[in-house]
């Protein structure tokens, strides 16, 4: 296992049961990913990108295989340790944001910091300083409710970043809004991109944005395959 590698899977694989069948949903999945290096994996609704996503961030199990965050077999980790690798290198983003309603955008963003052991008063100035990043410092004390679609993602990124994952993995993150919003926070993700060693993950629908990443792959039929790979972002 090469330790450069801030995530990699081997061989992997998963099915379900469903009655008397068995549903085969990835097929052998070999991926590398290395700092700073940006993936899209892009394929039909119920190909298994988001299965295979939630097995990159050690969320779910595969059925076989292996998969190594920060050159750690995850499967070889307790609950607690993995969860704390997790915290350490993966950051997430979903489709909808999933941010916790009853805190501020401050307090969403400082809650992984917290996790990690910082001090409350060290989480909430990174905390802030990423909001302003994102172009939200004027809306620290707002709950997601009091925000729009495209500010709520901006924060659930932000969340996602604030920690300094090797990692970011996205599922859909410009799905659900609309296209102004979509192009903002497009923009964003590129900003640190350029700006940090960190690398990103994604699953889309949008071409445009899938082709704006340094590597493309296909998922079809449980195998993934490479679409095309660009020399740089620039």
């Amino acid at each position: 296992m090469n330790n450069e590698l801030v995530l990699s899977c081997q061989a992997v694989h998963k099915s379900y049961v469903q009655g008397k069948e068995t549903i085969e949903i990835l097929r052998g999945i070999d991926l590398d990913v290395t700092p700073g290096e940006t993936l899209a994996i892009v394929g039909a609704s119920g190909s298994g990108k988001s299965t295979l996503l939630n097995i990159l961030g050690a969320l779910d199990a595969p059925s076989s295989g292996d998969v190594y965050i920060a050159g750690k077999k995850a499967a070889a980790l307790k609950e607690k340790a993995k969860a704390r690798l997790r915290n350490h290198h993966v950051g997430f983003v979903y489709q909808f944001h999933h941010l916790l309603p009853e805190f501020s955008a401050l307090e969403n963003v400082a809650m992984p910091l917290l996790i990690k052991g910082e001090s409350p008063s060290k989480a909430q100035k990174e905390a802030a300083e990423w909001l302003e990043r994102v172009g939200l410092g004027h809306r620290l004390a707002h709950k997601p409710g009091q925000l729009s679609g495209g500010e709520r993602q901006r924060v659930a990124i932000a969340r996602a970043i604030a920690p300094r994952p090797s990692c970011v993995l996205m599922d859909e993150p410009t799905g659900n809004l609309d296209p102004d919003s979509a192009d903002s926070v497009q923009q964003l993700l590129w900003e640190l991109v350029k700006d940090n060693q960190t690398a990103f993950v994604l699953v889309t629908h949008d071409p445009a944005l899938a082709a704006k990443m340094s590597k493309t792959y296909r998922l079809k039929d449980g195998h993934l395959v490479r679409e095309h790979e660009m020399e740089s972002l620039g």
